[in-house]
């Protein structure tokens, strides 16, 4: 009986075993990612050419052994704050009723959350999404009581529609015509990830979000496991473009967790990437006419980016400087 009982528990364990090894396998070697050795930190990625001067931002904190939240929060802000970016913050393009709806979220290394959407009058949304994080039981406000929520704050109530927008979204109304253009329209986010001295991570995400959109449109970028995904275990993914595009697939956090079964940064964008092509196609859409593109940072300081046609490109700053990278892509 004894001997009997062994065998059935032994039995089980395999089949255990088999059962994982089964899970996380597929037809395709994994790259297997060793956390040991020397870790390139601090580092930061961010989306978009703009991202270079906002990396510069957040390495002021980073190479002085600030936090990685810190961090992001300050570089984003850079372009939140520039009325010549015309999909961030201040100076971003109104939606078809002449508004500008700002969306964020922002993510620390405990898996804190904070986030808001369409929300109008304030400058830097991103630290209103901190200010959500930190000061409310909550993790997302949405419109006017995020507004509310934002001046109980002290945050200044501002005209966030500057003359060239208004001139363009007058211009639009001609034929109203809802057409986003890749990387054109689409050039509406920063996403920035970083790792800190101490190999913490977090990140942070803000967008004026697609032009000429209905009112109280919300895409991915204030949607944390969409737009954005910290796991400090793990790493971490930030991503632009079609936020309906992100969102169908929970992309940011299926970045992470591919990384999760062993794929580096870049082959984890890449699957992220061929299931938007593949759900794109399944629904006879054209994948011409969309543009995602994800970026992905480990706790080894590796990283990758991908994105469905060429025209992404994202910026890096570590030890060896701060550069921008075309990021390959599907579309060729």
């Amino acid at each position: 009986m004894s001997n009997r009982r062994n065998f059935i528990k032994t039995a089980a364990i395999g089949s255990i075993g088999l059962s994982l090894t089964s899970f996380v396998s597929n037809d395709e070697p994994q790259e297997t990612i060793s956390f040991k050795g020397k870790v390139n930190k601090p580092i930061v990625l961010s989306t978009w050419n703009f991202g270079v001067q906002a990396n510069g931002a957040a390495w002021e904190i980073l190479n002085k052994n600030g936090r990685a939240l810190d961090a992001v929060e300050a570089g984003v802000k850079i372009p939140e704050g520039d009325p010549k970016e015309r999909s961030v913050g201040y100076g971003g393009r109104p939606d078809r009723d002449g508004r500008v709806t700002l969306d964020a979220c922002i993510m620390d290394e405990f898996s804190n959350i904070g986030s808001v959407a369409c929300l109008e009058h304030i400058k830097h949304p991103i630290s209103v999404a901190r200010a959500v994080m930190e000061k409310t039981p909550h993790v997302m406000l949405v419109g006017e009581g995020a507004l509310q929520f934002a001046l109980s704050q002290g945050f200044t109530k501002e005209n966030l529609l500057v003359e060239e927008s208004e001139k363009e979204w007058k211009e639009w109304l001609k034929k109203s015509e809802y057409s986003p253009k890749a990387n054109i329209e689409n050039h509406d986010t920063i996403g920035m990830i970083a790792l800190d001295s101490f190999g913490n991570l977090s990140g942070a995400c803000t967008t004026s979000g697609m032009a000429f959109k209905m009112h109280g449109r919300v895409g991915d970028s204030p949607i944390i496991g969409a737009g954005l995904y910290v796991d400090n275990e793990i790493g971490a993914a930030t991503a632009t473009g079609h936020g309906e595009e992100v969102i169908r697939i929970a992309g940011c956090h299926l970045v992470v967790e591919l990384m999760r079964q062993g794929k580096s940064p870049q082959k984890a964008c890449e699957e992220a990437v061929s299931r938007i092509v593949k759900l794109t196609k399944n629904r006879n859409k054209n994948l011409k006419d969309i543009q995602v593109g994800f970026i992905a940072l480990n706790k080894k300081g590796q990283y990758g980016a991908y994105c469905v046609q060429g025209g992404f490109n994202y910026a890096v700053n570590d030890s060896s400087g701060n550069k921008l990278i075309d990021a390959d892509y599907f579309l060729k």
